[in-house]
């Protein structure tokens, strides 16, 4: 795969971004182009490996290593060496439903897992795989196909998410009559409102392939709350199999004093408030312009904040992680093909260190108190930094007497991750939950204890990769099929 002595001939390139200076400016996409040729050197380093781990997709020590969704990586990377492009798009679609929106956001445990990352920085998978999708789209190659036969068989899924959008996609080629519920204004889920559109553009990537599957058969139901709008027992009567892909949307909350004051708020209802503004151009819900913003929590979604927070013109940003901050290189007790828990500078990060000055991000420190002002309003936030130690067992943070610090704060962003999925539906269709409150069903056929009732992505699996919810909904259709059919020749 790739040339022979590529990786030794060429280095690691990825495409330019725009000056955070500049892009802060605006709310479109910051990634450049590469040219043609750039494109083929980066192909060309894709070692004949042997054992490629890229495309794996296993959990090791906690961790995904390698591609989920199995993507053929070695064999589209050698074609666009070769530049044979379309060869390259026919390999890529074969696994992956929407590499427009995995080659933006996904974190690319592919590279994490490259045989070349050993010794060198690894392939740019996640960029290749971009660029051959983008370019599939520009010479068009990326068509509606006509669905041959109907089976009449008519399946809801309740989410559109990309679990939910790769289970339809897969049941609609199955030749199922598909119908995609979703209770915001926007298909998309997370793609839509979870990821602001500087990183994922709505109305160029998300809205375009949606209009896509549309064409293709599948229909979209928005502004329906399944429980609210459309009663559970209607859509078990209307459907011959229904699909849960909701998400785990429940956020995890901040327990300390001053929680209730205003301005503090989750931070996917914050985001979901700028992509809103950026959409429909009027003011957001939720505006950090000309206020010292606080983010506690780190992960995309804290980086995310960031970035918004910046775009809307924020007089500070600061980010309060409280796990220690992670080493420049990969430790022992992580090694190759691990995940590499490296010190990462994200976009977000990035535009906050050339506009502040510095990085952003305090490491190893926990939020004690959200301090108001006497109209109720957040005002401050206190700190203190914390040492992580052994208990029985577990690795817990302790609060470090003497080092409490208090900062200005007139936004507080609550980014700390996710719960599990919301239960009133889940009650109202008498589907059992696991001890984590994710929907309890089977790695092997994704039912529920509802009867024709399936479920998949992070209502499944807890909060986790776009790569995992595609997987899901590619293998919950599967299922969803073998149910209705009797058997499935989806892959």
């Amino acid at each position: 795969m790739g040339k022979l002595n590529g990786f030794l001939e060429y280095k690691r390139e990825i495409p330019a971004d725009r000056s955070p200076a500049e892009r802060v400016k605006d709310w479109g996409e910051f990634h450049e182009h590469m040219s043609e040729e750039a494109m083929q050197e980066q192909g060309a380093r894709c070692m004949d490996c042997g054992t490629p781990f890229c495309h794996t997709g296993i959990m090791l020590n906690g961790m995904t290593s390698g591609c989920p969704i199995h993507n053929l990586i070695p064999e589209w990377n050698d074609y666009v060496y070769q530049g044979f492009w379309h060869e390259a798009y026919d390999r890529l679609q074969k696994t992956n439903n929407f590499p427009e929106f995995t080659g933006r956001v996904c974190p690319a445990p592919c590279e994490g897992s490259c045989v070349l990352g050993i010794i060198n920085p690894p392939v740019t998978i996640k960029n290749i795989e971009c660029a051959i999708i983008d370019r599939a789209f520009e010479e068009g190659w990326v068509q509606p196909k006509k669905i041959a036969v109907r089976t009449g068989k008519k399946v809801a899924i309740v989410g559109s998410g990309p679990a939910g959008l790769a289970a339809a996609d897969q049941l609609n080629k199955a030749g199922h009559t598909v119908t995609v519920f979703e209770r915001d204004d926007r298909i998309g889920g997370l793609l839509m409102y979870g990821i602001p559109n500087m990183k994922l553009d709505k109305d160029a990537v998300v809205q375009r392939r949606v209009d896509l599957m549309e064409k293709e058969g599948v229909t979209f139901v928005t502004n329906t709350e399944v429980g609210k709008d459309m009663s559970a027992e209607k859509l078990n009567d209307s459907f011959d199999a229904v699909l849960l892909c909701t998400g785990a949307t429940r956020p995890r909350d901040l327990d300390v004093e001053g929680r209730s004051l205003k301005g503090v708020h989750f931070a996917m209802d914050y985001l979901r408030s700028a992509t809103k503004s950026v959409l429909t151009g009027s003011n957001p819900a939720i505006s950090a312009k000309g206020l010292d913003v606080v983010v506690i929590g780190g992960g995309d979604t804290g980086t995310d904040c960031v970035a918004s927070a910046l775009r809307q013109g924020c007089r500070s940003v600061t980010q309060l992680e409280i796990m220690p901050e992670p080493p420049a290189c990969r430790q022992p007790d992580n090694p190759w093909p691990e995940w590499p828990k490296t010190l990462k500078v994200d976009y977000g990060q990035e535009e906050a260190a050339a506009l502040q000055g510095e990085d952003p991000r305090c490491f190893a420190v926990m939020t004690k108190k959200l301090i108001g002002d006497d109209a109720g309003r957040v005002a401050h936030v206190e700190f203190s930094s914390v040492d992580w130690v052994l208990d029985e067992g577990r690795m817990v943070p302790r609060p470090v007497a003497g080092t409490e610090k208090v900062i200005p704060g007139q936004l507080v962003l609550l980014a700390m991750g996710f719960l599990g999925p919301e239960d009133e539906l889940l009650k109202l269709l008498n589907v059992e939950q696991t001890e984590r409150s994710t929907i309890k069903a089977g790695y092997d056929d994704f039912r529920t204890s509802s009867v024709k009732v399936f479920a998949a992505g992070d209502a499944r699996r807890g909060q986790s990769l776009i790569v995992w919810a595609i997987n899901e909904g590619r293998a919950a259709a599967r299922e969803v099929d073998r149910y209705l059919m009797g058997s499935s020749y989806l892959p």
